[in-house]
Formats: C-alpha cells, structure tokens, sequence
C-alpha cells in the first residue's frame, strides 16, 4: 500500500449529528459500502456513533 492508496477498512466515530451523516454520506460516494451495524452509545451529553467501512479491492 502507498501513500496514495486509500485504506480499505476505516472505522468512523463521532457525535451522531449531520457531521457525522455526511462523513458517512462522502465515503460511500467515494466507492466504500457499509460494514455491519452501526454503533451507539451515550458519554453524558452526545449520543456517538460508529460506523465501519470498507473499500472493495480493484
């Protein structure tokens, strides 16, 4: 893998908000798809998520 080669397998966290959605959004716009269920859990005051993505090889 190179510098330039995209991970294949990313895990994304954040506060579950429209941020979030559209990191999500992007990355399947840019060829990821969805790795099982998502994640949630709460710290106090923000519900975050977790979500895993993969990249097919070429």
């Amino acid at each position: 893998m190179t510098a330039e080669e995209p991970l294949r397998y990313r895990l994304i966290t954040g506060v579950d908000d429209a941020e979030f959605c559209s990191r999500i959004s992007s990355l399947l716009e840019q060829g990821y798809r969805l790795y099982g269920s998502p994640a949630v859990t709460f710290d106090g005051a923000n519900v975050i998520a977790a979500q895993a993505v993969i990249l097919d090889a070429p």
